[in-house]
Protein backbone atom coordinates (compact mmCIF):
# COMPACT_ATOMS: atom_id res chain seq x y z
CA UNK A 1 0.00 0.00 0.00
CA UNK A 2 1.46 3.69 -0.89
CA UNK A 3 2.36 5.64 2.42
CA UNK A 4 -0.21 8.13 2.82
CA UNK A 5 1.98 10.56 3.76
CA UNK A 6 4.17 10.24 0.70
CA UNK A 7 1.14 11.21 -1.85
CA UNK A 8 0.25 14.07 0.29
CA UNK A 9 3.54 15.71 -0.86
CA UNK A 10 2.34 15.63 -4.09
CA UNK A 11 1.60 18.94 -5.63
CA UNK A 12 -2.23 19.71 -4.85
CA UNK A 13 -3.11 16.84 -3.02
CA UNK A 14 -3.53 18.91 0.06
CA UNK A 15 -3.43 21.92 1.78
CA UNK A 16 -2.87 23.52 5.18
CA UNK A 17 -5.64 24.97 7.20
CA UNK A 18 -6.99 25.59 10.96
CA UNK A 19 -9.40 22.00 12.23
CA UNK A 20 -12.15 24.51 12.08
CA UNK A 21 -15.45 23.60 10.83
CA UNK A 22 -16.85 26.77 10.07
CA UNK A 23 -13.61 27.89 8.21
CA UNK A 24 -12.94 24.90 6.64
CA UNK A 25 -16.45 24.53 5.36
CA UNK A 26 -16.28 28.35 4.10
CA UNK A 27 -12.92 27.60 2.05
CA UNK A 28 -14.28 24.55 0.57
CA UNK A 29 -17.97 27.19 -0.82
CA UNK A 30 -15.29 29.23 -1.76
CA UNK A 31 -13.25 27.27 -3.63
CA UNK A 32 -16.43 25.23 -5.22
CA UNK A 33 -15.43 22.20 -3.93
CA UNK A 34 -18.63 21.70 -1.84
CA UNK A 35 -22.61 22.20 -2.81
CA UNK A 36 -23.22 24.23 0.14
CA UNK A 37 -23.87 21.31 2.53
CA UNK A 38 -22.08 20.98 5.92
CA UNK A 39 -18.80 18.89 5.30
CA UNK A 40 -15.87 16.90 8.24
CA UNK A 41 -12.52 18.41 7.52
CA UNK A 42 -10.78 15.52 5.65
CA UNK A 43 -7.45 16.46 7.90
CA UNK A 44 -5.07 13.36 7.05
CA UNK A 45 -5.63 11.64 10.55
CA UNK A 46 -9.03 11.27 9.57
CA UNK A 47 -8.36 10.06 6.04
CA UNK A 48 -5.60 7.61 7.53
CA UNK A 49 -8.32 6.02 10.15
CA UNK A 50 -10.36 5.31 7.22
CA UNK A 51 -8.26 3.91 4.75
CA UNK A 52 -6.85 1.58 7.50
CA UNK A 53 -10.33 -0.57 6.85
CA UNK A 54 -8.92 -0.58 3.01
CA UNK A 55 -6.71 -3.21 1.48
CA UNK A 56 -6.09 -1.30 -1.77
CA UNK A 57 -2.70 0.82 -2.95
CA UNK A 58 -4.07 4.47 -1.89
CA UNK A 59 -3.78 5.22 -5.79
CA UNK A 60 -5.00 2.43 -7.41
CA UNK A 61 -7.47 3.72 -9.95
CA UNK A 62 -11.09 1.92 -8.73
CA UNK A 63 -13.01 3.39 -12.00
CA UNK A 64 -13.82 6.52 -13.88
CA UNK A 65 -17.21 8.38 -11.63
CA UNK A 66 -19.29 11.23 -13.91
CA UNK A 67 -20.19 13.84 -14.27
CA UNK A 68 -15.99 14.66 -14.80
CA UNK A 69 -15.00 10.69 -15.49
CA UNK A 70 -12.14 11.56 -12.66
CA UNK A 71 -10.47 8.43 -11.66
CA UNK A 72 -11.70 7.22 -8.52
CA UNK A 73 -9.08 5.73 -5.77
CA UNK A 74 -8.94 4.58 -2.64
CA UNK A 75 -7.30 7.98 -1.15
CA UNK A 76 -9.88 9.80 -3.01
CA UNK A 77 -13.04 8.08 -2.08
CA UNK A 78 -11.45 8.04 1.51
CA UNK A 79 -11.16 11.86 1.50
CA UNK A 80 -14.91 12.27 0.28
CA UNK A 81 -16.30 9.53 2.48
CA UNK A 82 -14.64 12.03 5.42
CA UNK A 83 -16.41 15.03 4.10
CA UNK A 84 -19.87 13.08 4.07
CA UNK A 85 -19.80 11.89 8.03
CA UNK A 86 -18.90 7.89 7.00
CA UNK A 87 -18.02 5.97 9.98
CA UNK A 88 -14.47 4.29 9.32
CA UNK A 89 -15.59 0.54 9.93
CA UNK A 90 -18.32 0.92 6.94
CA UNK A 91 -15.72 2.16 4.23
CA UNK A 92 -15.97 -1.30 3.06
CA UNK A 93 -19.44 -0.40 1.73
CA UNK A 94 -18.09 2.44 0.06
CA UNK A 95 -15.42 0.63 -2.02
CA UNK A 96 -18.70 -1.61 -2.72
CA UNK A 97 -20.54 0.72 -3.82
CA UNK A 98 -17.80 2.00 -6.24
CA UNK A 99 -17.75 -1.10 -7.38
CA UNK A 100 -21.54 -1.57 -8.09
CA UNK A 101 -21.58 1.82 -9.88
CA UNK A 102 -18.58 0.92 -12.24
CA UNK A 103 -21.28 -2.05 -13.23
CA UNK A 104 -23.92 0.09 -13.79
CA UNK A 105 -21.65 2.04 -15.66
CA UNK A 106 -20.97 -1.17 -17.54
CA UNK A 107 -24.24 -1.78 -18.41
CA UNK A 108 -25.64 1.88 -19.37
CA UNK A 109 -23.06 1.87 -22.00
CA UNK A 110 -22.95 -1.88 -23.49
CA UNK A 111 -23.82 -0.55 -26.75
CA UNK A 112 -20.66 1.56 -27.00
CA UNK A 113 -17.21 1.53 -27.42
CA UNK A 114 -17.06 3.36 -23.32
CA UNK A 115 -18.82 0.05 -22.71
CA UNK A 116 -15.95 -2.25 -23.97
CA UNK A 117 -13.47 -0.06 -21.98
CA UNK A 118 -15.64 0.32 -18.80
CA UNK A 119 -16.18 -3.55 -18.72
CA UNK A 120 -11.79 -4.55 -19.08
CA UNK A 121 -11.53 -1.48 -15.85
CA UNK A 122 -14.03 -3.42 -14.22
CA UNK A 123 -12.28 -6.69 -14.93
CA UNK A 124 -8.99 -5.34 -14.09
CA UNK A 125 -9.88 -3.56 -10.64
CA UNK A 126 -11.56 -6.87 -9.73
CA UNK A 127 -8.81 -9.04 -10.75
CA UNK A 128 -7.14 -6.48 -8.41
CA UNK A 129 -9.42 -7.09 -5.83
CA UNK A 130 -8.10 -11.20 -5.46
CA UNK A 131 -4.91 -9.96 -4.36
CA UNK A 132 -5.35 -9.46 -0.57
CA UNK A 133 -7.79 -12.96 -0.78
CA UNK A 134 -4.77 -14.99 -2.39
CA UNK A 135 -2.33 -13.68 -0.04
CA UNK A 136 -3.82 -13.98 2.57
CA UNK A 137 -4.57 -17.68 1.15
CA UNK A 138 -0.59 -17.85 0.79
CA UNK A 139 0.33 -17.60 4.27
CA UNK A 140 -1.41 -21.26 5.09
CA UNK A 141 0.97 -23.73 4.76
CA UNK A 142 -0.69 -25.66 2.00
CA UNK A 143 -2.11 -22.28 0.51
CA UNK A 144 -0.69 -22.49 -3.27
CA UNK A 145 -2.31 -26.00 -3.25
CA UNK A 146 -6.13 -24.68 -2.05
CA UNK A 147 -6.10 -21.80 -4.39
CA UNK A 148 -4.93 -24.18 -7.43
CA UNK A 149 -8.00 -26.61 -6.17
CA UNK A 150 -10.30 -23.80 -6.19
CA UNK A 151 -9.29 -22.47 -9.73
CA UNK A 152 -9.59 -26.40 -11.14
CA UNK A 153 -12.97 -26.53 -9.65
CA UNK A 154 -14.28 -23.64 -10.51
CA UNK A 155 -12.97 -24.17 -13.99
CA UNK A 156 -14.67 -28.14 -14.03
CA UNK A 157 -18.20 -26.45 -12.99
CA UNK A 158 -17.90 -23.88 -15.59
CA UNK A 159 -16.75 -26.59 -18.17
CA UNK A 160 -19.49 -29.16 -17.29
CA UNK A 161 -22.12 -26.57 -16.97
CA UNK A 162 -21.26 -24.86 -19.85
CA UNK A 163 -21.13 -28.30 -21.73
CA UNK A 164 -24.67 -28.94 -20.61
CA UNK A 165 -25.96 -25.80 -21.72
CA UNK A 166 -24.43 -26.23 -25.34
CA UNK A 167 -25.26 -29.48 -26.25
CA UNK A 168 -28.64 -29.91 -24.68
CA UNK A 169 -29.90 -26.24 -26.01
CA UNK A 170 -32.48 -26.36 -23.41
CA UNK A 171 -33.74 -23.06 -22.25
CA UNK A 172 -32.56 -22.68 -18.51
CA UNK A 173 -34.60 -18.84 -18.68
CA UNK A 174 -37.18 -20.66 -16.18
CA UNK A 175 -34.68 -19.67 -13.53
CA UNK A 176 -34.11 -16.14 -13.78
CA UNK A 177 -36.76 -15.28 -11.03
CA UNK A 178 -34.98 -17.51 -7.87
CA UNK A 179 -31.72 -16.57 -9.29
CA UNK A 180 -32.42 -13.06 -9.42
CA UNK A 181 -34.22 -13.43 -5.71
CA UNK A 182 -31.03 -15.80 -4.38
CA UNK A 183 -28.78 -12.69 -5.47
CA UNK A 184 -30.85 -10.16 -3.57
CA UNK A 185 -30.86 -12.30 -0.12
CA UNK A 186 -27.14 -13.45 -0.74
CA UNK A 187 -25.85 -9.84 -0.85
CA UNK A 188 -28.03 -8.31 1.76
CA UNK A 189 -26.79 -11.77 3.98
CA UNK A 190 -23.59 -10.54 3.16
CA UNK A 191 -23.69 -7.13 4.08
CA UNK A 192 -25.17 -8.30 7.26
CA UNK A 193 -22.15 -10.50 7.74
CA UNK A 194 -19.95 -7.56 7.77
CA UNK A 195 -21.27 -6.41 10.77
CA UNK A 196 -22.03 -9.44 12.54
CA UNK A 197 -18.79 -11.12 11.60
CA UNK A 198 -20.29 -14.61 12.71
CA UNK A 199 -18.10 -17.46 10.81
CA UNK A 200 -20.66 -20.28 10.57
CA UNK A 201 -22.87 -17.42 8.39
CA UNK A 202 -19.39 -16.67 6.45
CA UNK A 203 -19.39 -20.96 5.42
CA UNK A 204 -22.96 -20.81 4.69
CA UNK A 205 -22.96 -17.95 2.88
CA UNK A 206 -19.83 -18.63 0.54
CA UNK A 207 -21.76 -22.60 0.00
CA UNK A 208 -24.76 -20.67 -1.46
CA UNK A 209 -22.75 -18.39 -3.45
CA UNK A 210 -21.15 -21.67 -4.75
CA UNK A 211 -24.96 -23.10 -6.29
CA UNK A 212 -26.53 -19.73 -7.09
CA UNK A 213 -23.12 -18.88 -9.45
CA UNK A 214 -22.97 -21.97 -10.61
CA UNK A 215 -26.88 -21.68 -11.63
CA UNK A 216 -25.83 -18.21 -13.35
CA UNK A 217 -23.17 -19.80 -15.23
CA UNK A 218 -26.40 -22.29 -16.82
CA UNK A 219 -28.04 -19.75 -17.23
CA UNK A 220 -26.10 -17.67 -18.60
CA UNK A 221 -24.41 -19.74 -20.93
CA UNK A 222 -28.01 -21.34 -22.06
CA UNK A 223 -29.27 -17.36 -23.13
CA UNK A 224 -25.71 -17.26 -24.91
CA UNK A 225 -26.53 -20.33 -26.99
CA UNK A 226 -30.60 -19.63 -27.57
CA UNK A 227 -29.72 -16.23 -28.94
CA UNK A 228 -31.82 -14.78 -25.36
CA UNK A 229 -28.04 -12.35 -25.02
CA UNK A 230 -27.02 -11.10 -28.06
CA UNK A 231 -24.92 -7.93 -26.29
CA UNK A 232 -20.97 -9.37 -25.69
CA UNK A 233 -20.34 -6.93 -23.25
CA UNK A 234 -23.45 -8.25 -21.16
CA UNK A 235 -22.48 -11.84 -22.19
CA UNK A 236 -18.98 -11.30 -21.17
CA UNK A 237 -19.83 -9.56 -17.82
CA UNK A 238 -22.23 -12.10 -16.83
CA UNK A 239 -20.05 -14.87 -16.99
CA UNK A 240 -16.86 -13.01 -15.74
CA UNK A 241 -18.74 -12.17 -12.71
CA UNK A 242 -20.14 -15.52 -11.93
CA UNK A 243 -16.45 -17.38 -12.66
CA UNK A 244 -14.80 -14.63 -10.07
CA UNK A 245 -17.69 -15.14 -7.41
CA UNK A 246 -17.47 -18.76 -7.87
CA UNK A 247 -13.72 -18.73 -7.55
CA UNK A 248 -13.94 -16.61 -3.99
CA UNK A 249 -16.56 -18.52 -2.87
CA UNK A 250 -14.92 -21.52 -3.38
CA UNK A 251 -11.49 -20.74 -2.13
CA UNK A 252 -12.86 -19.08 0.90
CA UNK A 253 -14.60 -22.73 1.56
CA UNK A 254 -11.48 -24.49 0.92
CA UNK A 255 -9.46 -22.42 3.21
CA UNK A 256 -12.05 -22.52 6.09
CA UNK A 257 -12.70 -26.49 5.65
CA UNK A 258 -8.73 -27.56 4.76
CA UNK A 259 -6.34 -24.38 5.63
CA UNK A 260 -3.55 -25.33 7.23
CA UNK A 261 -1.62 -22.34 9.36
CA UNK A 262 2.29 -22.43 9.70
Amino acid sequence: MSDLSSLMKAPGAGFEADDDFEAINRLYIDKGWSDGLPIVPPTAPRVEKMLAFCDRALDTPLGLVAPRYGAATPLRVASNAVMAGCRPEYFPLVMLAIMMGLLFGVSATRNSVVGIGLLFLFTFVAGWWLGPMLQYALHFKNGAQIITTAAAGTGAIFFTLATIATVTKKDFGFMQNFLFVGLILLMIASIANLFFAIPAASLAISAVAVLLFSGFILFDVSRIVNGGETNYVMATMGIYLSLYNLFTSLLHLLLALSGEKD
